[in-house]
């Protein structure tokens, strides 16, 4: 492993803070045959003192947002490869699904196209997704109508606290909105491979408006993989900012769920407001509605082209970026009555 002290973190968060670490330990990565690279680390890595002080897990970075310098460990892993066809070892015989293991630094729409490469159905509508698989399963990511939950099989990670190793089921990973049983334990569990289960048949997901409208835009009945994954593509970049021009973490809040009464009062106040199952609201809508869409407060704004994106406009702290979200949520939840949580996560 790699060990650096005093070590800079703007390269290693896609907000671009410019904020340092008092320790950064880089893990190798490993290979399907060829593991032990990864593991030595690791025992290394467990034999060392870095539970003496804070420490951290991070995948790309692309959900972080530092306010200051981390005093503490970050603990990232080295590149990883797509392991192979799962279905060569398991699956075969399998009417539905074949299985394809993944490191878990591997990027996730990087996987995306090795699945549509393979013509391995339902990952598609994940194109476009920042951060890599291991962090994905860690905030059950999602987007237009599929989850990590819907595709994951089973996830292999370390405890950092015994050392000792566990597969998960997908169960098992206690999944939720934006959450898992690896969120819910920070610190606890470095994932370091994860099993998909894709299916063997097409079955496109449309449920999302934007998607089935664009489809239907293009006068596209039936679409094919490729064309899914095309149309997310398209239709993400259309709304966020290119990571080369402006650090962002992407959405920055999540949808909140209501009760049904202050759902069913917001609903016939503002006829035009997006309700979704399970009384969900659109945190973008309230927030473009609260006035703040394309808005700056200090280095950090509301990005003009998606009320649920705050960026970096040129030089912004952590701190500023906290300052605007909090001014968000306060008017937000002063028009409203509805009180929005980051799904960044905030250190």
């Amino acid at each position: 492993m790699e060990i650096y002290d005093n070590y800079s973190l703007k390269g290693l968060n896609t907000f671009g803070i410019d904020v340092r670490a008092r320790r950064v330990i880089f893990l190798r990565g490993s290979t399907l045959d060829e593991p032990f690279r990864f593991m030595y680390d690791v025992e290394e890595l467990l034999k060392s003192d870095f539970r003496q002080a804070p420490y951290m897990v991070i995948g790309e970075g692309s959900n972080l947002v530092f306010t200051k310098d981390y005093e503490g460990t970050l603990i990232k892993i080295g590149e990883a490869v797509f392991h192979g066809d799962g279905s060569s070892r398991r699956g075969d015989n399998d009417v539905h699904y074949r299985y394809l293991t993944v490191g878990a630094r591997m990027l996730t729409d990087e996987m995306v196209r090795i699945s549509v490469g393979y013509k391995y159905y339902g990952m598609e509508n994940l194109s476009a997704i920042p951060g890599n698989i291991g962090a994905a399963v860690v905030q059950n990511v999602g987007a237009y109508g599929v989850e990590m939950k819907d595709i994951v099989e089973t996830v292999d990670a370390i405890d950092l606290m015994s050392g000792g190793q566990r597969s998960f089921t997908a169960e098992e990973c206690a999944f939720g909105y934006r959450t898992s049983l690896f969120k819910q334990q920070a610190g606890r569990w470095l994932i370091w491979r994860v099993k998909l289960r894709l299916n063997k048949e097409f079955r496109p997901i449309l449920t999302y408006k934007a998607l089935a409208d664009e489809l239907q835009r293009r006068g596209i009945g039936e679409p094919t993989q490729q064309q899914v994954r095309d149309i997310v593509t398209e239709l993400r970049w259309s709304k966020l900012p290119r990571p080369e021009e402006y650090g962002s973490a992407g959405s920055f809040f999540k949808n909140p769920v209501v009760d049904e009464v202050l759902a069913t009062n917001l609903k016939k106040e503002y006829p035009d407001m997006p309700l979704y199952p399970g009384n969900k609201l659109s945190a973008g809508w309230l927030i473009d509605r609260a006035g703040w869409k394309g808005r700056t407060l200090g280095h950090a704004g509301v990005w003009p082209k998606q009320a649920l994106v705050l960026y970096n406009a040129g030089g912004c702290t952590g701190q500023e970026v906290v300052d605007l979200a909090q001014a968000i949520k306060k008017d937000v939840k002063q028009k409203f009555g509805v009180t929005l949580e980051p799904e960044a996560i905030i250190i």
